[in-house]
C-alpha cells in the first residue's frame, strides 16, 4: 500500500491555526488513512492509503480540517517515492560548504507556471539562493533562516499557488518515517 507524506501549511505557527498532534492523527484515522504518524507540531503526517487521486485526497483532508478546527490550511501531499526523488534532486547536494541546516524545500501544490519561474528568478535576495526542480523550490540561506533577505510575500506573489516549506532535516526525517511504513 502506498505511503504518503502530508504537509499542512501554517499550522501551529505563532499561536495560530492550532491543532494538537493527537487530534490531527485522529482526524486522519477518521478519514480511513492507515497508520498515521505525526512528525513535529507543524502539521506533518505520514500514512498509508489506497486513494488513487492525491489531489482529491488533499481536498478531502482540507475539508475535514476545516469542519473540525474551523480553519483551512493548504495540504500538500507527496508519495514516499516522490519525496525520495526530492532528496535526490537537491541542487545544492554536490556544492562544497553547504550547511543542510540552512536549506529549506518549499513543496508546491502544483507545477509553477513559466511566468512564476521568471518572477522568482527576478527576486533580489542575495546571498539567499532559489532553485526550482519540478514542484519544489529549494532555498539556501547561507546566513541562516532567522533573518533572510528573501521576502516571503514576494514568493507568494510570484507563485500564486499554495506551498509549504520544510527544512532539510524535516524532509529527510519524513522520508525515514515513510520508509519505515513500507
Amino acid at each position: 500500500m502506498p505511503v504518503v507524506i502530508s504537509m499542512l501549511r501554517g499550522v501551529n505557527v505563532g499561536g495560530h491555526n492550532m491543532i494538537k498532534i493527537d487530534a490531527l492523527r485522529a482526524l486522519y484515522e477518521s478519514l480511513k488513512l492507515r497508520h498515521p504518524q505525526t512528525y513535529l507540531q507543524s502539521g506533518n503526517v505520514v500514512f498509508q492509503t489506497e486513494a488513487p487521486d492525491l489531489s482529491k485526497l488533499a481536498k478531502k483532508i482540507e475539508d475535514a480540517i476545516e469542519r473540525q478546527f474551523a480553519f483551512r490550511p493548504s495540504v500538500i501531499l507527496r508519495t514516499a517515492s516522490e519525496l525520495r526523488d526530492v532528496i535526490a534532486r537537491n541542487p545544492f547536494e554536490k556544492r562544497p560548504g553547504i550547511d543542510p541546516a540552512r536549506l529549506l524545500v518549499a513543496f508546491l501544490a502544483a507545477d509553477p507556471t513559466p511566468d512564476a519561474h521568471d518572477k522568482l528568478r527576478a527576486i533580489e535576495c542575495e546571498p539567499d539562493e532559489l532553485r526550482f526542480s519540478g514542484r519544489e523550490l529549494y532555498i539556501y540561506f547561507p546566513n541562516g533562516m532567522g533573518r533572510p533577505k528573501l521576502k516571503w510575500p514576494h514568493v507568494d506573489k510570484a507563485l500564486q499557488i499554495p506551498y509549504t516549506g520544510r527544512n532539510w532535516n524535516s524532509v529527510t526525517n519524513l522520508l525515514e518515517m515513510a520508509e519505515s511504513l513500507r
